[in-house]
């Protein structure tokens, strides 16, 4: 029998936990809380330190306002916090435009990305993951967050981008400094905890944007003699109708390169660690059908269904509108919760199960069916799936230790400690 802090991934109770908290999701996600709301619909929310905002939280209305990018815009922040308009100007990367901006960004980046591009990438997915879950074995005990689950992603952005692997380590420091901005174990700047005024116009406002920035600079100069590497020289191109990136847009698209190409993913990778440790019936379960190209595929997205990493975006309405009852004012923070979006009861059957088999498995976690789905939906599928066969292959039996830790954080829901003992196969 699994020891109580070990299952179920996210346990907590608390119907009025304060989502505008950056601690919201320190036991897991507020599953309780978001049910609540969803039997009450579009669900107006207090901000302890804001203007508050509506959350969306069933799974229908996250589809159907995430398809109207006219009415819900991306281009005044994705994170609840609230931004100047020179702030968000000045941060924005191609998540935070609307059309016809957005449109030209994936025009100049789509190609490096698709689903043929990324496949050429399987064998050397295989060899690292392997390379990976053989020291793991060696050691017998390990942090599976950090010795697999970061590993993986941060190596892989090393091949894509086709920088040192010597920097790798540094890159992923400096992406984690961003996007876990609001987390100690990862910053000295907590955003909620010093004064950043500083770095304001700054992505997170963050200090290791200086340092990323100029990475960034000295890429471009070394690209502009003409060096290679990997996709960025690709999305420097212009597009047949002419338009090209500018160095400022390049260094921020480097900055949301090197945060989200690695955080999403090994989040995903981690909770599908718990839960194959926490439930060895599932690599049992693997173990028998991993030669079914179908029953992977769908394994791959339950487990990310499950793991949900990225739990929110942020769009602004651009205008007065009613939906659900609610009187939805101009500027208003609209609050997408994909997290909740996919344990909806009304969507997925046992929504707090994990099924293998699920199918249809509409879950939300790349923001599909909007604008803004993820550009490394392809790459973290097939990521998340060579674990899972790699897993199957080696490893016999896999049991946590210890109590696992999340990622301080609202926007990214994460398990950063994963203590596990492994048997080889």
């Amino acid at each position: 029998m699994s020891k109580h802090w070990n299952y179920p991934f996210s346990p907590s109770t608390d119907t009025a936990v304060d989502l505008s908290s950056l601690d919201a999701f320190n036991e897991g996600a507020p599953f309780a809380t978001f049910e609540k709301m969803q039997n009450q619909g579009v669900v107006w929310t207090e901000e302890t330190n804001g203007r508050g905002f509506w959350s969306v939280t069933r799974h229908e209305d996250v589809m159907a306002l995430n398809k109207q990018p006219d009415l819900l815009s991306s281009a005044r922040g994705i994170r609840i916090e609230d931004q100047t308009e020179e702030e968000y100007e000045a941060r924005k990367t191609f998540q935070e435009t609307d059309q016809p901006q957005h449109t030209y960004f994936r025009m100049l980046v789509n190609k490096a990305f698709s689903r043929g591009q990324v496949a050429l990438f399987s064998d050397r997915i295989r060899e690292i993951t392997a390379e990976l879950i053989d020291k793991a074995l060696a050691k017998g005990e390990v942090d599976a967050t950090d010795e697999i689950a970061r590993q993986l992603p941060m190596r892989m952005l090393g091949q894509i981008i086709g920088v040192p692997d010597e920097d790798l380590d540094w890159l992923v420091e400096k992406g984690d400094a961003l996007i876990s901005n609001s987390d100690p174990d990862y910053t000295d700047f907590v955003v909620d905890k010093v004064d950043t005024e500083e770095y304001r116009l700054l992505p997170f406002r963050s200090p290791a944007a200086v340092e990323l920035f100029d990475y960034a600079n000295d890429l471009l100069k070394r690209m502009d003699a003409g060096e290679s590497f990997g996709v960025l020289n690709s999305v420097l191109q212009p597009t047949k109708d002419g338009h090209s990136m500018s160095h400022d847009e390049f260094r921020n698209f480097f900055c949301l390169l090197v945060a989200a190409g690695n955080d999403t993913t090994r989040y995903s990778i981690a909770a599908a660690i718990h839960a194959m440790a926490n439930q060895p019936e599932l690599l049992s379960q693997i173990r028998d059908n991993m030669d079914d190209d179908g029953f992977m595929m769908t394994a791959s997205d339950e487990m990310i269904r499950w793991a949900s990493p990225t739990t929110h975006f942020r769009r602004t309405a651009t205008r007065d509108f009613e939906y659900g009852g609610n009187q939805i004012k101009e500027g208003d923070k609209v609050v997408l919760w994909f997290t909740a979006a996919n344990r909806d009861v009304d969507t997925f059957g046992n929504p707090f199960e994990i099924d293998l088999t699920r199918k249809p498995n509409r879950f939300v976690s790349f923001g599909q069916g909007g604008p803004h789905v993820c550009l490394g939906m392809f790459l973290a599928k097939l990521e998340v799936r060579i674990v899972l066969e790699e897993f199957a292959k080696r490893v016999a039996k896999i049991e946590q230790t210890g109590p696992h830790a999340y990622l301080r954080s609202n926007f990214i829901l994460g398990i950063k400690k994963l203590p596990v003992k492994m048997t080889a196969a």
